[in-house]
């Protein structure tokens, strides 16, 4: 790989939103593209890499909503973004643009972007939650990205509930993600239930965003902060297994969700509490990123100028 190209291309493909950048080698963000995801996501990222390209890039990096096939270089499987699955997606980007492409989960190349240069930076070992349409995980250990799926969001908490759209039954993201606090007040709303949410979206119930909810939590609506309060809940149930099974550091929170920290984060650092162990408990730091939106797009971009620095290590050996 030509050492003296700077800039690489990182990709945040999720559930709600394409974001496509031109990061320096130093992690800066040169130029940033931020779309809807649609049916159309994969056309869509294709003119964004075109447009925000330049002459001196040594690779694009991809962190995708899903479960990676690492092996064939695509996605198994991403419940919020259909779109993406089975598609050979890192080869056909690559075949286009004549560079190389690494691919990654989301949440991976958040964490790795945290550790890079975010909130991960003090951390050897930590555990970071996206918070967002779904729920995204990434695991740093011993100051590396662990190459595991990582899908906390699919840790199953109820034994007895629905069905995920993964398959699974009773996912901590049916309860604790922006989807599911939509689907209750949806489903609240239809039932006759009062609330400051009728008003929203003139009258559409059908358009709420998470935004919604919590401004109207603010305005005194006593649904809308239920309906935080038991996303948090569930939240803290998945953020005390995480301490018992991995004893982190730190958990890193990002997403839009963690806009309400101060209602559902905080319910769910309460409910951590009462169900790890003490001493666990009191050993981690739940924070905030400190990159936000920009975390995976930077972690993807990083895979590139990794990939570059382990080649020319190896060439001199």
């Amino acid at each position: 790989m030509n050492m003296s190209k700077k800039y690489a291309i990182g990709i945040d493909l999720g559930g709600t939103n394409l974001r496509v950048a031109l990061v320096s080698d130093e992690g800066e963000i040169v130029r940033k593209i931020k779309k809807p995801s649609t049916d159309q996501v994969i056309s869509e990222m294709l003119e964004a890499i075109h447009e925000i390209s330049c002459k001196d890039i040594a690779g694009i990096g991809l962190g995708v909503a899903g479960l990676i096939d690492r092996k064939n270089r695509g996605v198994f499987v991403s419940p919020n973004l259909r779109a993406i699955e089975r598609i050979d997606i890192a080869n056909e980007i690559q075949g286009r643009f004549n560079v190389p492409v690494f691919i990654e989960n989301d949440a991976n190349a958040a964490a790795l972007g945290e550790k890079i240069g975010g909130a991960g930076r003090g951390f050897e070992h930590f555990v970071m939650l996206t918070l967002g349409t779904g729920i995204g995980g990434g695991i740093v250990y011993k100051g590396k990205l662990l190459e595991v799926s990582a899908e906390i969001g699919h840790m199953s908490i109820n034994a007895e509930a629905e069905k995920c759209p993964c398959g699974n039954i009773g996912c901590l993201e049916n309860y604790a993600s922006a989807r599911a606090m939509i689907t209750r007040a949806i489903n609240m709303l239809e039932k006759g239930s009062e609330s400051l949410l009728k008003d929203c979206c003139k009258g559409n119930i059908y358009k709420l965003t998470p935004e919604d909810i919590y401004k109207a939590a603010l305005d005194g609506d006593s649904l809308s902060r239920d309906i935080l309060k038991e996303a948090g809940k569930y939240l803290g149930v998945g953020l005390a297994n995480i301490i018992n099974i991995m004893s982190p550091e730190a958990i890193i929170l990002t997403g839009g969700l963690i806009g309400a920290w101060n209602i559902y984060v905080q319910e769910a650092i309460k409910e951590a509490s009462r169900r790890a162990f003490r001493d666990l408990f009191d050993a981690v730091k739940i924070i905030p990123s400190s990159l936000g939106d920009n975390a995976g797009i930077v972690g993807a971009a990083s895979l590139v100028f990794a990939d570059a620095s382990s080649s020319v290590s190896q060439y001199s050996q």
